[in-house]
């Protein structure tokens, strides 16, 4: 199984931003613990963190050529205005999860809109970067439902 580790904006700035919303764990911190995790599952996995919208597209585009089996995609900011982002996991065959660290739905109202949930299997929010575990996980079960 391979599975592709998405992050939008600013969450290269983890353990720095705002660490009362967001901890203090790095991303570096983060895909250690991943790597690890993945290793103990037989799951190859591949990460990739931008600012840049357009960067994220062509990264989704290139896991399709890649034959990935899933996304996990932390879209930061651009989950609630990017349309080019819904639409490019909307063009590719893998199956996607959403991933937040903080709980979107009980912060400022303008986070609690995701354009991207719609064209994903399932959303993880609020628990923290332990998410990216979580959302591996239910790969790995759908792959044992298969």
């Amino acid at each position: 199984m391979k599975i592709l580790i998405l992050n939008g904006p600013n969450l290269n700035r983890l353990g720095k931003r705002e660490p009362e919303i967001y901890g203090h764990e790095t991303l570096e911190d983060v895909e250690h613990a991943l790597t690890k995790f993945a290793e103990e599952q037989n799951v190859e996995v591949s990460f990739f963190q931008s600012n840049t919208e357009g960067f994220l597209i062509d990264r989704i585009h290139e896991a399709s050529d890649a034959e990935t089996d899933g996304i996990i995609f932390n879209p930061g900011a651009f989950t609630h205005y990017s349309i080019a982002l819904r639409d490019a996991i909307a063009s590719v065959s893998i199956p996607t999860i959403e991933v937040h660290i903080s709980n979107i739905h009980n912060r400022e109202s303008f986070r609690q809109v995701s354009v991207i949930a719609p064209v994903c299997i399932g959303q993880l929010a609020g628990f923290g970067t332990d998410g990216y575990q979580l959302a591996m996980r239910a790969f790995l079960l759908r792959r044992k439902g298969e």
